[in-house]
């Protein structure tokens, strides 16, 4: 048996219990030590995504391989693992042409007539596995391809947040983006994604490192962490002033929130020929565009899922930036909690003037 926090119905998270299945011959089993709770997981709990239900959500976490199926040869029992929900076939398209992150993933789940990774506790019926991971919960049963062993001196606290909010913020820095030093950032939303974006930004060289956010705590934040100006996104030159410090607009400006205004305010700070690259998780119903003469400037518009990530290359690298003091992921954890203030921790999200917090299971 196995604690989870599971969403029954949309609106919250209620704590149960499940039995998870024994790993079939690419799975493996993790005790889950730490998960992060992400803005996403919150699409999902407020409906706002839709997904079959009852289902645990959770997918930015670390833990220990505890078993292993039979044909496993990525990882072995007792390994520190980061999980990842941008499992990967490795033999797709994508991954073939080296978009990892784009593989589809379809042979990384179980297939509808085997039996279901996850069940009541009382073997009644499944419990749906959210992004492959389902990682609100004391142990994990995965695709070997959803994780990657890193280096036992991280702690697991720190390596969880990397999973997702790090992947995505810094890997569209290094991945989608290829930042080159010297040139002008902007990021559009200081939460973790937010803030791990400006984070790799200041690792990357980038000469000027813009964060916009309405909250001066989230500023704040942003400039431990290598911003070197800050602006307020409310205010009503907001472009104004991006385009003065930035000397006639950004090279590249990163949307890390989801919401139509800041993925608009994205593309009017672009400087000619610049890109903004669209992070966040936007209602489903909005739509980002450029203009005739953003077109004719040269500018561009790209999405980015989980930061374009080649994960078992990008994780381990990541872990050794934060070993070797480059990379603060302390900073970016707000709080730490036990599973059951998970409701509690999604509230104060909701608040917006805090970053991560992170489950930590004992």
């Amino acid at each position: 048996m196995a604690k989870a926090a599971i969403l029954e119905q949309v609106g919250g998270l209620t704590i149960g219990e499940v039995e998870l299945a024994d790993p079939a011959p690419h799975e493996v089993l993790i005790d889950t030590k730490a998960c992060g709770l992400c803005h996403s997981d919150l699409h999902f709990i407020d409906g706002a995504y839709p997904h079959p239900l009852p289902a645990i959500p959770g997918h930015e976490a670390a833990g220990v391989i505890r078993a292993v199926g039979s044909e496993v040869k990525t990882v072995k029992p007792g390994d520190h693992v980061v999980t990842c929900l941008s499992a990967f076939c490795g033999h797709c398209e994508f991954c073939v042409t080296g978009r990892m992150a784009l593989c589809m993933g379809a042979d990384t789940r179980r297939p509808q007539t085997a039996a279901p990774r996850i069940m009541r506790a009382d073997g009644s019926a499944p419990v749906a596995q959210m992004l492959n991971l389902s990682s609100f919960c004391e142990q994990m049963l995965i695709h070997e391809h959803a994780c990657v062993a890193i280096d036992k001196d991280m702690p697991l606290d720190r390596a969880a947040v990397i999973g997702c909010a790090v992947t995505t913020g810094a890997g569209a820095i290094f991945n989608a983006c290829s930042v080159v030093p010297g040139e002008a950032v902007a990021v559009v939303g200081c939460g973790g994604v937010g803030l791990a974006a400006i984070n790799a930004a200041k690792i990357t060289g980038a000469g000027k490192v813009i964060a916009i956010d309405p909250i001066p705590e989230k500023r704040a934040l942003a400039e431990t962490l290598g911003a070197t100006h800050t602006v307020d996104a409310m205010a009503d030159d907001a472009v104004e002033q991006v385009m003065k410090i930035s000397g006639g607009g950004v090279h590249h400006a990163i949307e890390a929130v989801g919401r139509q205004a800041s993925a608009d305010l994205a593309v009017k700070i672009l400087r000619r020929g610049g890109t903004a690259t669209i992070l966040g998780m936007m209602p489903l119903d909005c739509k980002v565009g450029l203009g005739a003469m953003d077109l004719l400037s040269g500018k561009k518009l790209q999405g980015a899922i989980m930061g374009m990530n080649h994960f078992p290359v990008d994780l381990p690298r990541l872990v050794d930036f934060y070993l070797r003091g480059l990379l603060d992921l302390d900073t970016i954890i707000a709080e730490r909690i036990p599973l059951e203030k998970i409701n509690e921790g999604f509230e104060k999200m909701k608040q917006g003037t805090s970053a991560r917090s992170v489950v930590v299971f004992d």
